[in-house]
């Protein structure tokens, strides 16, 4: 795949002017409040998983609407003291899996919690969460354009809510450092990442791989493969709804929440990503505001990095919290 979008040197400055709600603070302080009025009610069950250097539990807690969400709470078993805190989001269409697929990160020392993706969990990876405000078992996409026509009713509000809701779970652990708290992910679960750390101050460092879930119009207007063009499809029958639909996403624009983060920030790109186009990827990035660093992966597509990018973030949570 050749390059084609902006080049390098463009991308490094490209910082798009931002089409926020005015009422944006509003609707997710609401929303969080909503969701963090009802009992976490969070359940950590032991599994016997034969991996015997890390305490596993199968978790059940709170997310939005109170709906439960499944995830992996993974540490290694024999650490002193508390442990700096990881939350791990997932890409599109995957769920939790195994917990022996997240061993990298409690290997290298930290607490994690792998959150399960609710309504997805069927395409690469099983998961185990249904959507439950209709009672939608995990299934294959779409889902990009689910509640579209109206922020409140937004597929991506449960997610983006169930996301901050893993934070207070991992949080609330007492093997957990409660000030060393990382969030990462892949492609959707970048996109979780960065709205998880501009939602809540309490997140120290944001780490987002090839994050979806940025600068939707560029998107939809360039890229040729799923997942954004999901969008595309519907309105090329919905023709009236185009200003409805991009003003709902302006709610989940990744753009919105890097400029609020607080967080120490860790990005990866792909120059080559057909999936989550750089210029939408460097239109977050450029927006946060404080400490950041992006590893550019000039010869790869949607992959990123890969394996040798988790490498890059071990060695950069561990310089932080653990040298």
């Amino acid at each position: 795949m050749p390059l084609f979008d902006m080049p390098l040197e463009e991308l490094r400055e490209y910082r798009p002017p931002r089409e926020e709600p005015a009422d944006f603070d509003a609707f997710w302080s609401g929303t969080l409040s909503d969701a963090r009025s009802r009992d976490n009610g969070a359940v950590f069950e032991p599994v016997d998983t034969g991996l015997e250097a890390f305490a596993v539990y199968d978790v059940t807690f709170s997310g939005f609407n109170g709906d439960p969400i499944k995830a992996w709470f993974i540490h290694p078993r024999d650490a002193a003291g508390a442990l700096p805190g990881l939350v791990e989001y997932i890409g599109y269409g995957g769920g939790r899996g195994f917990p022996h697929e997240w061993l990298a990160f409690p290997a290298a020392g930290f607490a994690c919690l792998v959150m399960d993706t609710r309504g997805q969990g069927s395409v690469w990876r099983r998961g185990d969460t249904p959507d439950l405000p209709n009672g939608a078992n995990p299934s294959i996409p779409g889902f990009m354009t689910q509640g579209i026509l109206q922020p409140e009713t937004y597929y991506y509000r449960r997610l983006y809510t169930d996301a901050a809701r893993a934070v207070d779970t991992l949080r609330s652990r007492p093997e957990v450092d409660a000030e060393r708290i990382a969030v990462t992910g892949g492609s959707q679960g970048g996109g979780l990442s960065i709205a998880a750390a501009g939602l809540l101050p309490e997140v120290a460092a944001c780490l987002p791989d090839v994050p979806f879930l940025s600068h939707f119009r560029r998107a939809v207007d360039i890229t040729p493969r799923d997942p954004y063009l999901e969008i595309a499809r519907y309105l090329q029958t919905h023709r009236d709804k185009v200003d409805t639909v991009f003003h709902t996403l302006s709610y989940f624009d990744g753009m919105n929440f890097a400029a609020r983060l607080s967080a120490r920030a860790f990005f990866s790109v792909g120059l080559m990503d057909t999936v989550c186009p750089p210029s939408t990827v460097f239109a977050a990035y450029n927006h946060v505001p404080g400490e950041k660093a992006i590893k550019e992966y000039y010869f790869n597509n949607h992959e990123g990095g890969g394996a040798e990018h988790t490498v890059e973030k071990i060695r950069y949570l561990r310089a932080l919290w653990l040298s």
